[in-house]
Protein backbone atom coordinates (compact mmCIF):
# COMPACT_ATOMS: atom_id res chain seq x y z
CA UNK A 1 0.00 0.00 0.00
CA UNK A 2 1.55 3.35 -0.98
CA UNK A 3 2.17 5.95 1.72
CA UNK A 4 0.58 9.37 1.33
CA UNK A 5 3.96 10.81 0.38
CA UNK A 6 4.65 8.19 -2.24
CA UNK A 7 1.21 7.67 -3.83
CA UNK A 8 1.87 10.17 -6.64
CA UNK A 9 5.39 8.86 -7.24
CA UNK A 10 4.20 5.26 -7.36
CA UNK A 11 1.32 6.28 -9.64
CA UNK A 12 3.65 8.03 -12.08
CA UNK A 13 5.82 4.92 -12.29
CA UNK A 14 2.85 2.56 -12.61
CA UNK A 15 1.24 4.72 -15.30
CA UNK A 16 4.52 4.86 -17.20
CA UNK A 17 4.85 1.07 -17.02
CA UNK A 18 1.27 0.66 -18.24
CA UNK A 19 1.99 2.87 -21.23
CA UNK A 20 5.21 0.94 -21.93
CA UNK A 21 3.40 -2.39 -21.72
CA UNK A 22 0.13 -1.77 -23.55
CA UNK A 23 0.25 1.75 -24.98
CA UNK A 24 -2.77 3.89 -25.78
CA UNK A 25 -6.32 2.50 -25.52
CA UNK A 26 -7.51 1.42 -28.97
CA UNK A 27 -11.01 2.76 -28.43
CA UNK A 28 -12.57 5.49 -26.30
CA UNK A 29 -9.26 7.22 -25.63
CA UNK A 30 -9.87 10.05 -23.10
CA UNK A 31 -7.59 12.41 -25.03
CA UNK A 32 -9.63 11.83 -28.19
CA UNK A 33 -12.77 12.52 -26.17
CA UNK A 34 -11.24 15.76 -24.92
CA UNK A 35 -10.41 16.71 -28.50
CA UNK A 36 -14.04 16.16 -29.53
CA UNK A 37 -15.27 18.32 -26.65
CA UNK A 38 -12.71 21.03 -27.43
CA UNK A 39 -13.77 21.06 -31.08
CA UNK A 40 -17.40 21.53 -30.01
CA UNK A 41 -16.37 24.41 -27.74
CA UNK A 42 -14.38 25.97 -30.58
CA UNK A 43 -17.43 25.97 -32.82
CA UNK A 44 -19.35 27.93 -30.19
CA UNK A 45 -16.74 30.54 -29.25
CA UNK A 46 -14.66 30.93 -32.42
CA UNK A 47 -13.93 34.45 -33.57
CA UNK A 48 -10.83 35.48 -35.55
CA UNK A 49 -9.54 37.36 -32.51
CA UNK A 50 -6.96 36.67 -29.80
CA UNK A 51 -9.47 37.38 -27.04
CA UNK A 52 -11.78 34.62 -28.25
CA UNK A 53 -8.82 32.27 -28.45
CA UNK A 54 -7.77 33.15 -24.91
CA UNK A 55 -11.27 32.40 -23.63
CA UNK A 56 -11.29 29.08 -25.50
CA UNK A 57 -7.91 28.13 -24.03
CA UNK A 58 -8.86 29.15 -20.49
CA UNK A 59 -12.03 27.06 -20.52
CA UNK A 60 -10.62 24.05 -22.36
CA UNK A 61 -7.55 23.83 -20.08
CA UNK A 62 -9.21 25.10 -16.93
CA UNK A 63 -11.87 22.40 -16.78
CA UNK A 64 -9.38 19.46 -16.76
CA UNK A 65 -7.18 21.28 -14.24
CA UNK A 66 -10.13 21.87 -11.90
CA UNK A 67 -11.24 18.27 -12.32
CA UNK A 68 -7.73 17.08 -11.46
CA UNK A 69 -7.57 19.37 -8.43
CA UNK A 70 -10.94 18.15 -7.18
CA UNK A 71 -10.06 14.49 -7.67
CA UNK A 72 -6.66 15.03 -6.07
CA UNK A 73 -8.18 16.73 -3.06
CA UNK A 74 -10.80 14.00 -2.67
CA UNK A 75 -8.11 11.29 -2.61
CA UNK A 76 -5.49 13.21 -0.63
CA UNK A 77 -6.00 11.16 2.54
CA UNK A 78 -6.63 7.84 0.78
CA UNK A 79 -3.26 6.70 -0.60
CA UNK A 80 -4.60 3.72 -2.57
CA UNK A 81 -7.21 5.88 -4.30
CA UNK A 82 -4.64 8.60 -4.97
CA UNK A 83 -2.28 5.99 -6.42
CA UNK A 84 -5.04 4.64 -8.70
CA UNK A 85 -5.98 8.16 -9.82
CA UNK A 86 -2.40 9.14 -10.64
CA UNK A 87 -1.77 5.83 -12.39
CA UNK A 88 -4.83 6.24 -14.60
CA UNK A 89 -4.06 9.89 -15.38
CA UNK A 90 -0.43 9.11 -16.23
CA UNK A 91 -1.35 6.22 -18.51
CA UNK A 92 -3.96 8.40 -20.22
CA UNK A 93 -1.62 11.28 -21.05
CA UNK A 94 1.58 9.44 -22.00
CA UNK A 95 2.33 8.36 -25.56
CA UNK A 96 5.81 6.88 -25.43
CA UNK A 97 5.02 3.35 -26.61
CA UNK A 98 2.97 4.61 -29.56
CA UNK A 99 5.73 7.04 -30.52
CA UNK A 100 8.39 4.31 -30.53
CA UNK A 101 6.09 1.95 -32.42
CA UNK A 102 5.51 4.52 -35.17
CA UNK A 103 9.24 5.09 -35.55
CA UNK A 104 9.86 1.35 -35.94
CA UNK A 105 6.96 0.97 -38.37
CA UNK A 106 8.40 3.74 -40.52
CA UNK A 107 11.80 2.04 -40.41
CA UNK A 108 10.21 -1.23 -41.55
CA UNK A 109 8.49 0.41 -44.53
CA UNK A 110 11.62 2.28 -45.58
CA UNK A 111 13.85 -0.78 -45.28
CA UNK A 112 11.38 -2.67 -47.48
CA UNK A 113 11.48 0.16 -50.03
CA UNK A 114 7.73 0.70 -49.66
CA UNK A 115 7.55 4.48 -50.03
CA UNK A 116 3.74 4.64 -50.49
CA UNK A 117 3.22 2.85 -47.17
CA UNK A 118 5.83 5.06 -45.49
CA UNK A 119 4.18 8.21 -46.82
CA UNK A 120 0.82 6.99 -45.60
CA UNK A 121 2.28 6.41 -42.15
CA UNK A 122 3.82 9.86 -41.69
CA UNK A 123 0.59 11.58 -40.68
CA UNK A 124 0.58 9.41 -37.54
CA UNK A 125 3.57 11.48 -36.41
CA UNK A 126 3.34 14.96 -37.90
CA UNK A 127 1.38 17.22 -40.21
CA UNK A 128 3.80 17.44 -43.14
CA UNK A 129 2.75 16.72 -46.70
CA UNK A 130 4.41 13.37 -47.50
CA UNK A 131 3.43 13.11 -51.16
CA UNK A 132 6.82 14.15 -52.58
CA UNK A 133 9.13 12.96 -49.78
CA UNK A 134 11.85 10.41 -50.50
CA UNK A 135 13.45 8.03 -47.97
CA UNK A 136 15.89 10.54 -46.38
CA UNK A 137 13.15 13.16 -45.98
CA UNK A 138 10.67 10.66 -44.55
CA UNK A 139 13.36 9.48 -42.13
CA UNK A 140 14.22 13.07 -41.20
CA UNK A 141 10.59 13.94 -40.53
CA UNK A 142 10.29 10.86 -38.33
CA UNK A 143 13.45 11.56 -36.32
CA UNK A 144 12.41 15.18 -35.75
CA UNK A 145 8.93 14.10 -34.65
CA UNK A 146 10.31 11.45 -32.29
CA UNK A 147 12.68 14.00 -30.77
CA UNK A 148 10.02 16.66 -30.20
CA UNK A 149 7.32 14.24 -29.05
CA UNK A 150 9.65 12.56 -26.58
CA UNK A 151 9.35 15.85 -24.73
CA UNK A 152 5.68 16.54 -25.50
CA UNK A 153 4.30 13.04 -24.94
CA UNK A 154 6.63 11.70 -22.24
CA UNK A 155 8.95 14.07 -20.39
CA UNK A 156 6.63 17.09 -20.10
CA UNK A 157 3.57 15.29 -18.72
CA UNK A 158 5.75 13.41 -16.22
CA UNK A 159 7.36 16.65 -15.08
CA UNK A 160 4.02 18.41 -14.64
CA UNK A 161 2.64 15.35 -12.87
CA UNK A 162 5.57 15.49 -10.47
CA UNK A 163 4.98 19.19 -9.83
CA UNK A 164 1.18 19.29 -9.54
CA UNK A 165 -0.10 15.72 -9.38
CA UNK A 166 -3.19 14.71 -11.43
CA UNK A 167 -4.04 18.36 -12.17
CA UNK A 168 -0.63 18.82 -13.77
CA UNK A 169 -0.98 15.68 -15.87
CA UNK A 170 -4.44 16.55 -17.17
CA UNK A 171 -3.78 20.26 -17.60
CA UNK A 172 -0.60 19.74 -19.55
CA UNK A 173 -2.17 17.21 -21.90
CA UNK A 174 -5.12 19.52 -22.49
CA UNK A 175 -2.83 22.44 -23.37
CA UNK A 176 -0.67 20.31 -25.65
CA UNK A 177 -3.73 18.92 -27.43
CA UNK A 178 -5.10 22.41 -28.01
CA UNK A 179 -1.78 23.49 -29.51
CA UNK A 180 -2.02 20.61 -32.00
CA UNK A 181 -5.60 21.59 -32.83
CA UNK A 182 -5.44 25.38 -33.14
CA UNK A 183 -1.86 26.45 -32.38
CA UNK A 184 -0.50 26.09 -35.91
CA UNK A 185 -0.23 28.88 -38.46
CA UNK A 186 -3.18 29.09 -40.80
CA UNK A 187 -5.68 31.69 -41.93
CA UNK A 188 -8.25 30.42 -39.43
CA UNK A 189 -5.97 30.18 -36.40
CA UNK A 190 -3.51 33.02 -36.99
CA UNK A 191 -5.06 34.99 -34.10
CA UNK A 192 -7.47 32.56 -32.44
CA UNK A 193 -4.72 30.01 -31.81
CA UNK A 194 -2.19 32.43 -30.30
CA UNK A 195 -3.10 31.77 -26.66
CA UNK A 196 -2.97 27.99 -27.07
CA UNK A 197 0.38 28.14 -28.86
CA UNK A 198 1.91 30.47 -26.27
CA UNK A 199 0.65 28.39 -23.34
CA UNK A 200 2.11 25.24 -24.87
CA UNK A 201 5.44 27.01 -25.42
CA UNK A 202 5.49 28.15 -21.80
CA UNK A 203 4.63 24.75 -20.35
CA UNK A 204 7.37 23.10 -22.42
CA UNK A 205 10.23 25.49 -21.66
CA UNK A 206 11.66 23.34 -18.85
CA UNK A 207 10.67 19.86 -20.16
CA UNK A 208 12.24 20.45 -23.59
CA UNK A 209 15.54 21.46 -22.05
CA UNK A 210 15.45 18.51 -19.68
CA UNK A 211 14.77 16.27 -22.69
CA UNK A 212 17.89 17.66 -24.37
CA UNK A 213 20.00 17.03 -21.28
CA UNK A 214 18.65 13.51 -20.81
CA UNK A 215 19.30 12.75 -24.48
CA UNK A 216 22.92 13.78 -23.95
CA UNK A 217 23.20 11.52 -20.91
CA UNK A 218 21.73 8.41 -22.59
CA UNK A 219 23.28 8.93 -26.05
CA UNK A 220 25.36 5.71 -25.75
CA UNK A 221 22.20 3.55 -25.98
CA UNK A 222 21.94 4.70 -29.61
CA UNK A 223 25.68 4.45 -30.29
CA UNK A 224 26.24 8.15 -29.69
CA UNK A 225 28.75 10.10 -27.64
CA UNK A 226 27.56 12.32 -24.77
CA UNK A 227 30.41 14.71 -25.47
CA UNK A 228 29.53 15.07 -29.17
CA UNK A 229 25.82 15.29 -28.39
CA UNK A 230 26.50 18.07 -25.90
CA UNK A 231 28.58 19.94 -28.47
CA UNK A 232 25.84 19.82 -31.10
CA UNK A 233 23.13 20.68 -28.58
CA UNK A 234 24.97 23.74 -27.29
CA UNK A 235 25.76 24.93 -30.81
CA UNK A 236 22.44 24.34 -32.58
CA UNK A 237 19.63 24.32 -30.01
CA UNK A 238 18.74 28.01 -30.47
CA UNK A 239 18.64 27.83 -34.30
CA UNK A 240 15.16 26.31 -34.48
CA UNK A 241 12.24 28.78 -34.84
CA UNK A 242 10.45 27.05 -31.94
CA UNK A 243 11.72 27.96 -28.46
CA UNK A 244 11.51 24.30 -27.47
CA UNK A 245 11.73 21.93 -30.45
CA UNK A 246 15.36 22.84 -31.16
CA UNK A 247 16.37 21.67 -27.68
CA UNK A 248 15.17 18.14 -28.43
CA UNK A 249 15.99 17.92 -32.12
CA UNK A 250 19.56 19.19 -31.83
CA UNK A 251 20.33 16.70 -29.06
CA UNK A 252 18.79 13.86 -31.09
CA UNK A 253 20.83 14.91 -34.13
CA UNK A 254 24.02 14.88 -32.08
CA UNK A 255 23.28 11.50 -30.50
CA UNK A 256 22.49 9.86 -33.85
CA UNK A 257 25.25 11.62 -35.78
CA UNK A 258 22.86 12.96 -38.43
CA UNK A 259 21.83 16.31 -39.86
CA UNK A 260 18.26 17.49 -39.35
CA UNK A 261 16.46 20.60 -40.57
CA UNK A 262 15.83 21.93 -44.06
CA UNK A 263 12.65 22.57 -46.03
CA UNK A 264 9.40 21.30 -44.55
CA UNK A 265 6.28 21.24 -46.71
CA UNK A 266 2.91 21.30 -44.98
CA UNK A 267 -0.50 21.29 -46.61
CA UNK A 268 -0.68 24.76 -48.11
CA UNK A 269 2.59 26.23 -46.81
CA UNK A 270 6.30 25.53 -46.47
CA UNK A 271 9.08 26.46 -44.04
CA UNK A 272 12.85 26.37 -44.38
CA UNK A 273 14.68 25.73 -41.13
CA UNK A 274 18.39 25.84 -40.28
CA UNK A 275 20.33 22.60 -40.22
CA UNK A 276 20.87 20.90 -36.87
CA UNK A 277 23.75 18.49 -36.34
CA UNK A 278 26.48 17.17 -38.60
CA UNK A 279 26.78 14.09 -40.77
CA UNK A 280 24.45 12.45 -43.29
CA UNK A 281 20.72 12.77 -43.60
CA UNK A 282 18.85 10.15 -41.55
CA UNK A 283 17.98 6.78 -43.04
CA UNK A 284 15.84 3.84 -41.95
CA UNK A 285 18.53 2.49 -39.62
CA UNK A 286 18.48 5.71 -37.59
CA UNK A 287 14.78 5.33 -36.81
CA UNK A 288 15.23 2.26 -34.63
CA UNK A 289 18.06 4.00 -32.78
CA UNK A 290 15.85 7.05 -32.30
CA UNK A 291 13.17 4.81 -30.77
CA UNK A 292 15.72 3.32 -28.35
CA UNK A 293 16.92 6.79 -27.43
CA UNK A 294 13.36 7.99 -26.82
CA UNK A 295 12.70 5.00 -24.55
CA UNK A 296 15.85 5.62 -22.52
CA UNK A 297 14.99 9.31 -22.08
CA UNK A 298 11.50 8.35 -20.89
CA UNK A 299 12.86 5.84 -18.37
CA UNK A 300 15.23 8.46 -16.93
CA UNK A 301 12.45 11.05 -16.86
CA UNK A 302 10.02 8.88 -14.89
CA UNK A 303 12.65 8.24 -12.22
CA UNK A 304 13.30 11.97 -11.91
CA UNK A 305 9.57 12.68 -11.83
CA UNK A 306 8.98 10.10 -9.11
CA UNK A 307 11.74 11.64 -7.01
CA UNK A 308 10.26 15.09 -7.57
CA UNK A 309 6.79 13.91 -6.54
CA UNK A 310 8.13 12.45 -3.30
CA UNK A 311 9.95 15.71 -2.53
CA UNK A 312 6.82 17.78 -3.29
CA UNK A 313 4.55 15.67 -1.10
CA UNK A 314 7.09 15.63 1.72
CA UNK A 315 7.45 19.41 1.56
CA UNK A 316 3.68 19.89 1.56
CA UNK A 317 3.35 17.63 4.61
CA UNK A 318 6.09 19.54 6.42
CA UNK A 319 4.37 22.86 5.68
CA UNK A 320 1.07 21.53 6.99
CA UNK A 321 2.75 20.37 10.21
CA UNK A 322 4.40 23.77 10.56
CA UNK A 323 1.06 25.58 10.22
CA UNK A 324 -0.56 23.23 12.74
CA UNK A 325 2.26 23.81 15.23
CA UNK A 326 1.98 27.59 14.77
CA UNK A 327 -1.65 27.46 15.88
Amino acid sequence: MPHRWTADAAGLIAGYLLDAAIGDPRRFHPVAGFGTAAAALERRVYRPRRGAGALFTAVAVGVPVLAGLAAGRATRRVPVARFALTTAATWTVLGGRTLRKESREMARHLQAGDLPAARGRLNHLCGRDPSALDEPELARATVESVAENTSDAVVAPLLWGAALGPAGLLGYRAANTLDAMVGHRSARYERFGTASARLDDLLNLVPSRLTGLLTIAVAPVAGGSPRETLRVWRRDRADHPSPNAGQCESAMAGALGVRLGGRNVYFGRSETRPFLGDGPRPSAMHLRRAARLSGAVGAAAVLLAAGGAVARCGLAAALRRGRSAAR
